[in-house]
């Protein structure tokens, strides 16, 4: 019988190695495409399903207060995996495959960015999404996991987590979220990072 202690061992031993295999050159890009996007006053729209669609809103929280806290700089990040009337709306009565491309055609203009968070990268609302937004000429980031499908191959700049696994395709890209953010923060204030 597996003990937890081991099972804690092998979890984060799997997180660490998935992020530390992340192409970093892809990272550092999609760092530049956001502070890019925020610095020329242009809105970040991210969206997800499920568990992506709870990172895509986090992204809110510390993109729009946090970010604007700690260097006076106002951003416009919108999730479009929040408004559940809108999205509900759109699944009824039109299509599920639809609710971020329909959104994005109402809401996105030229020089927006769109992130898009998909451990499988293969939902037909996420290839929906990366259709329009290459046929507009938009840039998109895509954070995807296991073997990265279809957004992998056809974002803008692809974030990939190599794993087959949900949790740990979350997990990282969450904390890639996060590391982004306080890269971002310190870049743009000149300061060594403070891990307290």
């Amino acid at each position: 019988m597996t003990k937890l202690n081991d099972f804690f061992d092998s979890y984060l031993k799997l997180l660490f190695n998935s992020i530390n295999k992340t192409n970093k050159k892809n990272l550092d890009e999609a760092a530049k495409a956001i502070l890019r996007t925020i610095k020329n006053k242009k809105k970040i729209f991210i969206c997800g399903n499920g568990g992506s669609a709870a990172i895509s809103n986090h992204y809110i929280c510390d993109y729009l207060k946090f970010f604007r806290e700690k260097t006076k700089i106002k951003s416009q990040v919108y999730s479009l995996s929040n408004n559940i009337e809108t999205i509900t709306a759109i699944s009824n009565d039109i299509s599920y495959d639809k609710i971020f491309s329909y959104q994005a055609e109402s809401l996105c203009r030229r020089g927006d960015l769109i992130i898009i968070i998909s451990s499988s990268g293969n939902s037909k609302n996420i290839i929906n999404l990366v259709r329009y937004a290459n046929k507009n000429k938009l840039v998109t980031i895509g954070f995807s996991g296991f073997n990265g499908g279809y957004l992998k191959n056809n974002s803008s700049i692809s974030v990939h987590i190599n794993v087959k696994n949900y949790g740990i395709s979350e997990d990282s890209h969450h904390i890639l979220m996060h590391l982004i953010l306080q890269y971002l923060i310190h870049k743009i204030d000149n300061k060594q990072f403070n891990f307290y």
